[in-house]
C-alpha cells in the first residue's frame, strides 16, 4: 500500500516498525501484513477492556460505512491490530477506534492490539495523524485537530504542514473555520455545508449574515456557485464603489457651484457635466433681466 505524505508524520514520531500504516480495507488472511516483529507484539485482549481516547479528534462515524466494516470483520476478523496504551485497568485506543466500534458491532468479544507506551503528546499526535491520514475527519474535526497540534505541541502552522504533508495555506484555511458562528460550524460537522461553502462564508465579516446564508444554503440546497452569485449581487465591486464615490463628490461640487451662481446672478442656474465638457444654463424671463445679467458679467471682467 503506497504511503501518502501524512505517513511521514508517524515516521517522524516513531522510528520503530511497531507503528503500522492505517488501513481502511480488510482483506483475506493470506494478504495480512507479515512483519514478524509486529506479530510478536500483538496481544489478544477482551474487547470490553479496550476504550476510546476521550481526546480523539474524530467524533462522528458514518453508520453505513461502520456497518460495512463490521460485516467484513465478521467474515475475516480484525486483521489490523489496534494501537493501544495500557492504563490502570483498561487499554486506551491510540489508533483504531473505528475498527473497535465495528468489531463490537460484529459481536466480537476479543480483539488484537499492539501495546505501546506513549507520552500524552505522542498519544494525541498519533491519533490525530492516523485520522488525518485516512481523511476520515470532517472539516471541523480536521480544523480542531490542527488547532490541538498547534497548542499542545507549540508548533507553528509551517511545522504542522510539513509534518502532515500539507500546504501551509491548507492548514490556515482549515483553522479559519473556527471563526464561523457555532451554528455554522455544527452544520459543517454534520455535512450540511461543504468546505467550499464555508470558504465563501468566511469572506463575510458579519456573523449574522454568515448564519442567515448558511440557513439558505441548507434550505435552498445552494451550490457554491449560487452562493457566490448571491454575494456578488449584494456586494458592489471596488470599481463601482469608487465610481459611486467619485460621482457623489462631483454632484456635491456641482450643486455648490450652482448655488453660488444663483446668488451672484439672482436667477436659476443649472450646470450639466459631461464626460469631456459641461454646460451652464442661466434662466431669464425678460429682456430687462437678460440685460441685467449681461451687465453684471461685463462688470466683473
Amino acid at each position: 500500500m503506497k504511503k501518502r505524505g501524512l505517513g511521514k508524520g508517524l515516521d517522524a514520531l516513531f522510528s520503530s516498525d511497531e507503528v503500522m500504516e492505517p488501513q481502511e480495507e480488510y482483506m483475506p488472511v493470506s494478504e495480512e501484513p507479515s512483519s514478524e516483529e509486529i506479530k510478536e507484539k500483538v496481544q489478544i485482549v477482551d474487547i470490553y477492556t479496550v476504550e476510546p481516547d476521550r481526546e480523539q479528534p474524530r467524533k462522528n462515524f458514518d453508520p453505513e460505512k461502520l456497518q460495512e466494516l463490521s460485516d467484513s470483520i465478521r467474515q475475516y476478523g480484525v486483521l489490523q491490530p489496534l494501537l493501544v496504551q495500557k492504563e490502570k485497568d483498561y487499554y486506551k485506543i491510540i489508533a483504531g477506534e473505528r475498527r473497535w466500534r465495528a468489531a463490537r458491532l460484529a459481536g466480537l468479544t476479543e480483539i488484537p492490539v499492539i501495546v505501546k507506551e506513549f507520552t500524552p503528546q505522542d498519544s494525541m499526535a498519533v491519533s490525530l495523524i492516523e485520522n488525518l491520514q485516512r481523511q476520515n475527519l470532517n472539516p471541523m474535526e480536521e480544523s480542531m485537530a490542527y488547532q490541538k497540534l498547534l497548542t499542545e505541541f507549540s508548533m507553528t502552522q509551517e511545522q504542522v504542514a510539513e509534518k502532515l504533508g500539507k500546504s501551509r495555506s491548507a492548514i490556515a484555511n482549515s483553522l479559519r473555520l473556527q471563526n464561523l458562528p457555532e451554528a455554522v460550524q455544527k452544520s459543517i460537522s454534520e455535512g450540511m455545508i461543504s468546505m467550499g461553502h464555508a470558504k465563501v462564508l468566511l469572506g463575510l465579516d458579519d456573523k449574522a449574515e454568515q448564519t442567515r446564508l448558511a440557513v439558505r444554503i441548507i434550505g435552498e440546497k445552494l451550490s457554491v456557485r449560487e452562493l457566490e452569485q448571491i454575494l456578488a449581487e449584494k456586494k458592489p465591486t471596488k470599481a463601482k464603489k469608487k465610481s459611486e464615490k467619485k460621482e457623489t463628490a462631483k454632484d456635491l461640487a456641482t450643486r455648490m457651484a450652482e448655488e453660488r451662481m444663483k446668488e451672484l446672478l439672482g436667477t436659476q442656474v443649472s450646470i450639466k457635466k459631461g464626460a469631456k465638457k459641461g454646460k451652464i444654463e442661466i434662466e431669464y424671463h425678460s429682456e430687462e433681466e437678460l440685460d441685467r445679467i449681461l451687465n453684471f458679467l461685463e462688470a466683473r471682467e
